[in-house]
C-alpha cells in the first residue's frame, strides 16, 4: 500500500471476496494499490489484475511486481473499456469508484480548488479534453447536465450563465478563478449554512462530464458480471447518489428484481442469475471514518454468481 493511502472498507471487501488460495481477483480501480495488497497478502498463490487508467499509477506497482511477481499485473486501462479485456474466469471482481488520494493531493491534476491550478479534472491526462477547454466549448446543454444533474448544484441556472459569460475571459482556466466565478452564484445566505465550499458540487459535476464517469460505469459493470465465474462475487464501493444508483439498478436487475418504484416488469419476465449479498449497502464504521475522513460517505454493494 502505498504512503498516505488507505482502502476503504477494506475488511468488509475482503469478507465477501472470501481470498483463498489460488484465486483470481480483477480490481478494476488500482489506486493505491491497498485493496490489491490485501488479496495478494491474504493467501498463497492468489493472482490479481488491476486496471488504471492514470499513468501515475504505474510507478505505485513497483513494490507490488517485487513482491509479487506474475502474481499480479497492472493493465493501462479505463475500467468503461473493460469489455475489451480478454482476462476472464475471475473468482471476484472489485470496482472502487471516485478519486484516489493520490489525484485529490496533487494541485497540478486540477480536481481541487485548495490550490490554484490549471483546470484539467482529467482522470488519464493523456486522452480526452481539460475541464478548461471543456468548459470553452461545451453546450449549454452539456453545462445544464453537468452543473445541475452530475452536480447536483441547486443555483445551476446561475452557475450555468456565469460559465457561459466568463467564456474568453481566461478565468475558466484555473481552478482558482473557476472557484471563484461559481461561488459568486451562490447566494450569501446560502454559502453562510454550507458545510462544503460553495463550488463543491459544480467541480464534481465537471469532472464527472470530462471523464464521462457514469457512461464508464454503466459499461463496465456488465462486463465485469461476464468476466465473473460461477459462485464469483462482484462488489462496488461508490461514494455519491450518482455512482451507487446504477450500482443498485444494475445488482437489482441480476437479483430478479424491480429496479426502481418505476420497474413494473412482471416477475415472470425477469431473470434471476444473481444472488444478493448486502440488502443495503455496507457504510464505514466509525472508527474507519475517524482514521480516514475521506471513507464517510462510501457504500459497498455485493452480488454473488448464480
Amino acid at each position: 500500500m502505498s504512503p498516505g493511502h488507505e482502502p476503504v472498507l477494506l475488511t468488509e471487501v475482503l469478507g465477501f471476496l472470501n481470498p483463498s488460495a489460488g484465486k483470481r481477483y480483477l480490481d478494476c480501480t488500482f489506486g493505491g494499490g491497498g485493496h490489491s495488497r490485501a488479496l495478494l497478502e491474504a493467501a498463497t498463490g492468489i493472482s490479481v489484475v488491476a486496471l488504471d487508467r492514470d499513468p501515475e499509477a504505474g510507478p505505485r506497482t513497483e513494490a507490488l511486481l517485487a513482491e509479487f511477481g506474475a502474481r499480479f499485473a497492472l493493465v493501462d486501462k479505463d475500467f468503461g473499456k473493460l469489455a475489451t479485456l480478454p482476462d476472464t474466469g475471475f473468482d471476484g471482481v472489485l470496482f472502487d469508484f471516485g478519486l484516489s488520494s493520490f489525484q485529490l493531493d496533487d494541485p497540478q491534476r486540477g480536481f481541487s480548488f485548495r490550490h490554484d491550478a490549471p483546470a484539467d479534472m482529467r482522470l488519464d491526462p493523456r486522452s480526452g479534453v481539460p475541464a478548461s477547454l471543456w468548459l470553452e466549448t461545451a453546450t449549454e446543454e452539456m453545462l445544464v447536465r453537468a452543473v445541475r444533474d452530475w452536480g447536483e448544484e441547486p443555483h445551476w441556472r446561475r452557475v450555468v450563465r456565469a460559465l457561459l459569460a466568463e467564456r474568453g475571459t481566461g478565468a475558466l482556466a484555473r481552478t482558482g478563478s473557476l472557484a471563484e466565478v461559481i461561488s459568486r452564484c451562490i447566494p450569501a445566505r446560502d454559502r453562510r449554512t454550507l458545510r462544503i465550499h460553495p463550488a463543491t458540487r459544480a467541480f464534481q459535476g465537471i469532472r464527472i462530464a470530462v471523464n464521462d464517469e457514469i457512461g464508464a460505469i454503466e459499461s463496465a459493470l456488465p462486463a465485469a458480471f461476464a468476466k465473473l465465474k460461477p459462485s464469483g462475487v462482484l462488489c462496488a464501493i461508490s461514494f455519491h447518489s450518482l455512482e451507487d444508483r446504477p450500482v443498485k439498478q444494475f445488482f437489482r436487475r441480476l437479483c430478479g428484481q424491480p429496479e426502481s418504484a418505476d420497474d413494473s416488469t412482471p416477475q415472470d419476465l425477469r431473470t434471476r442469475v444473481a444472488e444478493a449479498l448486502t440488502r443495503r449497502p455496507v457504510t464505514p464504521s466509525d472508527a474507519e471514518v475517524d482514521r480516514n475522513p475521506r471513507s464517510r460517505s462510501a457504500k459497498l454493494r455485493a452480488v454473488r454468481k448464480l
